[in-house]
């Protein structure tokens, strides 16, 4: 199942009327190449973007293209969070036009304590299906230690494991996507001796080793499975 989204990311200008054509010609090229394709069943119209007024107009503007376009498949879009203590939820008016929502978050990594994670409260003032978009942290496969050192397996491992079990807990949970599936290329990840050029948050490493992590998500997906 594949969630497709155009690359309107962070604090791209959108004031900027060229911005938002090029951002409706990509949406447009997206979905005349892929309604057809079974696999796709979102359409995501951007990425981690902060709240603003010209924000909001250039996202539901792009909903709207989109939905003209394909009216068959749900959209939505990787959003922000918010906190306070341990109560986290998404608070964004433009949810009210999507079907979905979706939100990243890093717990353990860009922020928070994993050892807080099953105290974590999430609420949601939307009546609609939730997926977590993106959840990881990175890890050298290979690399071991304990379970608070940070780039190792072990870290990885268990930041899984508290992520997973806050993730359970969000009301009306319908899906999540780690953050990812493999190591890729990416030239601003630049530590020495662990990225080496490379995103590390991949659950199997970028010459095909499954780091310990990997096994942590295999065995909850096969826990629903067997649920079902």
């Amino acid at each position: 199942m594949v969630w497709e989204e155009i690359p309107v990311y962070w604090t791209v200008d959108f004031t900027n009327l060229e911005t938002y054509k090029n951002a409706e010609n990509q949406l447009v090229e997206m979905i005349t190449r892929d309604k057809n394709r079974c696999s796709t069943i979102i359409w995501s119209m951007a990425n981690e973007t902060p709240i603003s007024d010209a924000r909001n107009a250039f996202i539901n503007n792009l909903n709207a293209k989109a939905r003209t376009l394909d009216n068959t498949r749900l959209i939505s879009a990787a959003l922000l969070t918010k906190s306070k203590d341990l109560n986290s939820y998404v608070d964004d008016t433009i949810v009210e036009n999507f079907d979905i929502v979706a939100f990243n978050e890093y717990l353990g990594w860009y922020g928070g304590n994993l050892d807080d994670a099953d105290k974590i409260q999430w609420t949601s003032k939307y009546n609609k299906p939730v997926v977590v978009s993106e959840f990881g942290g990175d890890a050298k496969q290979g690399l071991h230690g304990e379970n608070n050192e940070r780039w190792t397996e072990e870290f990885q491992e268990y930041l899984y494991i508290q992520n997973l079990k806050m993730i359970e807990k969000i009301p009306n949970i319908s899906g999540l996507s780690p953050w990812i599936l493999v190591d890729f290329r990416s030239p601003r990840r630049l530590l020495p001796g662990i990225q080496g050029g490379y995103n590390r948050k991949g659950l199997i490493s970028n010459d095909g080793n499954k780091k310990k992590a990997f096994f942590v998500l295999k065995d909850f997906y096969e826990k629903y499975k067997l649920a079902k």
